[in-house]
This record gives C-alpha cells, structure tokens and sequence, in this order.
C-alpha cells in the first residue's frame, strides 16, 4: 500500500495540474487513478508516518452508528470534524445519516448498511451491495459556510467518499470506494484504512476473508500547503504492514467497539503535520 499511495504522491508532485479549489488554498492535481490492496497482505495502515488510529476506528463506528453530532467523536478524543460543525456540534445529514437513514420521497428511512449485510448473505452474487452517501437533496449551498447549510437542514459538507461496492467471490469479499474529491496527503490515509476496517467488519458479519479493497479516485490532489510534507515522506523507505485483529464477532455490524480492533505490528515512521483546508 505504502509504495502505490507515495507512487501517487511523486506523480502529483512532478505532473499534477493547478487548479483552485473550494477552500481558497490551491491544488495539484490529477483525475482518474486506481490504487488497490490485498488484505491478505497486511491492513493497509501507512508506514510512511505515523496515522491516529483512534480517529480512523471512532470515526467509523460513528458513521455506523449513524452519528451527525460530533459530540460521540469529541468524548474518544477525535476532532477531525470540529472545523464543520455548528457551536453545539451538528453537522448535519452527513455520512452517519445516509447510511443508517436514507430519507425517501414517502418520509420514510433506509438502513442502508443493515440492507448491505442481508442482500450479502442471501444474494452474494448481486452486484447491488452498494453503501452511497450522496444523496443530492442533502447537498451543501458552496455558497454557504457549513455551519448556515446545517442550519437550512444540509450536510455540513458534501461527502467525498460517495460509494462502496462490495463484491463475493470463492468466499471472500472486496470492496471498492469511489472518491470523488481526494485530499491525498491528509485524506485518503484514513479513508483507505477506514475502507480496509469496514470491509473486515462486513466479511465477519458474512461469513467471509477479507479480499481486496480498491480505492477508485476522481479528482486526487494536494493541497499547495501539503507539498513540502509530501516531499518528506517520498523520501522515507516504507515498512513492513502491520496486522488487523477482530477480537470478537459481535451478533451484529452496529455493535463493534473499539476493543474489539488491534492493530498488530504497526511500527510506523513520525507523524507528518499538515494544517486542514477548509
């Protein structure tokens, strides 16, 4: 995972276009890659510098909680959503309530990740497993700041992991999220070991080994106040990957606790700090 993920980060840097952004903060980029991972061969936990565990396991579980409040995330010591939230912590329908609430036209909810697990287990050849966060009714006014598009009843932001695909073969399950927006050096770090985390979880759930998990990029990009950090760790030579234990097999996906996760081996190079465009 290490040398695919500084792979991206060295085409970026010598060949990524400029291109203004929402933030204001600037960006080299670049459209349409592919990076992929075998779970067999390790959890793709960067090596390169050191990443916050404990917001990549909270963060995940509060989605599945379908959590929008960062008050759950605040309580663990996680802060990486404060910067979008409201004074009392709201961020609107974000992540947490697409998955788990799906809002239909009749008033009703779906339960998207409870429909994921059921159509895996008795449909396993479908090619329906899919988890989606962009629901373009609960889309952000960019013309807003967050905080006023939570007060009309939006998302604090626009989601930019829209998609999991889940996909069975010879008993085993692999998933591939599609990005549409990809903050390389500070982003996609945590969304490619919380993918990595999910598609565990979902093949206890099912009966299933973890298989591969696919990160499909759409515009993946460094901000232009990342670059220097992005030079510092191509420059670092990648580890051995650690290993992911589930300790437990709870009766269902919603009842994961952080316990129940270790993280085996994971002996990194130094954080890396970079502020947050937003």
């Amino acid at each position: 995972m290490d040398q695919a993920y500084l792979s991206l980060l060295r085409e970026i840097l010598e060949h990524g276009a400029r291109k203004a952004d929402r933030t204001g903060t600037g960006t080299l980029s670049v459209f349409g890659r592919l990076l992929r991972h075998d779970l067999r061969d390790g959890f793709p936990l960067l090596t390169t510098k050191r990443l916050h565990v404990k917001s990549i396991v909270y963060e995940l579980l509060w989605f599945l909680g379908g959590g929008t409040n960062v008050r759950f995330l605040n309580e663990h010591g996680v802060s990486i959503w404060d910067e979008w939230a409201t004074p009392d912590g709201e961020l609107g329908p974000v992540y947490g309530a697409q998955w788990r609430a799906w809002r239909t036209p009749s008033g009703d909810t779906v339960d998207q990740v409870a429909a994921l697990i059921e159509r895996i287990r008795s449909k396993p050849d479908s090619r329906r497993h899919i988890i989606s966060a962009w629901n373009v009714a609960d889309l952000p006014d960019e013309a807003r700041s967050p905080q006023l598009n939570v007060a009309a009843g939006k998302m604090a932001l626009a989601p930019c992991h829209v998609i999991y695909q889940f996909y069975v073969l010879d008993g085993s399950l692999s998933c591939m999220l599609t990005q549409r927006s990809c903050d390389v050096f500070l982003g996609l770090p945590y969304n490619a070991a919380s993918t990595a985390l999910l598609t565990c979880m979902v093949a206890q759930q099912c009966d299933l080994e973890p298989g591969e998990v696919i990160y499909a990029l759409g515009d993946a990009h460094l901000y232009s106040n990342h670059l220097e950090q992005a030079r510092l760790q191509i420059a670092r030579v990648p580890r051995a990957l650690p290993r992911l234990l589930l300790k437990r097999r709870p009766e269902s996906i919603l009842d994961y606790r952080f316990d129940d996760f270790e993280i085996v081996g994971y002996e990194p190079h130094a954080h890396i700090a970079a502020p947050i465009a937003k």
